[in-house]
């Protein structure tokens, strides 16, 4: 894990995001590698907030923050070291039986701490984070930065 990944799960990066693009997602993940780490079946960013919302932009075809907005409004778990996920939709049985739920992508920001905001916010920063599927289903997990176990 690079430095950049580590200090952003640690909640020490709010002004950047995350993104795990997927090879299903990039043409040549190889064009990447100057600016990430790869990582099995993808490449892992860490970047500024406004570069790394327009490189989502550009592998996804989706808006960052309209996706996020949708990807909230469903649990799941998402791994800790952002490079992959487990769908909610698994035992859906109004997913096709062929769907074989690998994420596509993961993007997550970090929000620092606010103890005027309260409840988890209180408790330290806050990592948000957003999976795609293969099946095409979106979904969120965020946690206190430093309080989930490695996976």
């Amino acid at each position: 894990m690079t430095d950049a990944r580590a200090e952003f799960l640690a909640g020490e990066r709010p002004e950047d995001v995350a993104l795990f693009l997927s090879e299903r997602v990039l043409d040549d993940p190889s064009a990447l590698l100057e600016y990430g780490e790869e990582v099995p079946g993808g490449v892992l960013l860490v970047m500024d907030g406004e570069t790394g919302r327009s490189v989502f932009q550009s592998a996804t075809e989706m808006d960052a923050m309209g996706f996020a907005g949708k990807a909230m409004k469903t649990d799941g778990e998402i791994a800790l070291d952002l490079t992959g996920a487990n769908c909610p939709k698994v035992d859906d049985p109004d997913t096709p039986e062929e769907a074989d739920h690998v994420p596509r992508f993961v993007f997550a920001f970090a929000e620092a701490e606010n103890e005027e905001v309260g409840g988890r916010y209180a408790e330290g920063d806050v990592i948000h984070a957003y999976a795609h599927c293969s099946c095409g289903a979106a979904f969120s997990q965020n946690w206190v930065a430093g309080e989930r176990d490695e996976e």
